[in-house]
């Protein structure tokens, strides 16, 4: 079963950052790795489903004409909105995953930490909508902690291995250490392509 709101809310009133977001060095890390995996320098529009305080938001902001931001803890959101307070091509809003999946399109989405929020059959609606409105040739990013929490519907491998088996996807990059797997699937068609493949190198 997904996670209620009720869990989240509980998380933010006992620490502004409960996951230490802004503090610990294996999350400033990871993002690093996250935004360095994007396969093009630049996006035209990204979706951020479960985006918090929002500190890789303001990261993507800068790889991003058009970025989209959403949490379902309206203490995060708020926090997330003051940290991009800057940048008016940022929107931060509440909505919870999959129902208020936006009626959009993007080039870019970004499932970080969030998909082992939820039971099978909310997880499975996210991956499909995910698909469904990811532009031919964009690219899906999905970044999980490895280690069981007692708390979540998944491990973060088991979200990784459906996201493997969606139609419509191909994943050119895999990268995965003993705390979290990065992937970054690209939807097809038009054929997948590697970074060099793009640039013209191979």
């Amino acid at each position: 079963m997904t996670l209620p709101v009720g869990y989240f809310d509980a998380m933010y009133a006992a620490s502004p950052d409960p996951w230490g977001f802004t503090s610990r060095w294996y999350e400033r890390r990871k993002y690093a790795l996250t935004l360095a995996a994007l396969p093009r320098p630049r996006y035209a529009a990204a979706f951020e489903p479960g985006c918090s305080i929002g500190v890789l938001t303001e990261q993507l902001a800068a790889r991003c004409d058009r970025l989209l931001s959403v949490d379902l803890a309206e203490q995060a959101v708020a926090t997330a909105a003051e940290r991009v307070a800057g940048c008016p091509h940022v929107r931060v809003r509440p909505g919870r995953m999959p129902q208020d999946w936006p009626d959009e399109d993007f080039d870019l989405i970004v499932l970080s930490e969030v998909g082992y929020y939820l039971g099978d059959a909310d997880l499975d609606t996210l991956l499909d909508r995910a698909v469904a409105s990811l532009r031919p040739g964009g690219d899906l990013v999905a970044v999980h902690w490895r280690h069981p929490v007692a708390d979540y519907p998944q491990r973060g491998d088991e979200v990784h291995e459906r996201l493997d088996r969606v139609p419509g996807l191909a994943r050119l990059v895999r990268h995965e250490e003993a705390d979290f797997r990065l992937d970054v699937h690209t939807r097809t068609p038009p054929p997948a392509r590697s970074v060099a493949e793009r640039e013209g190198l191979c």
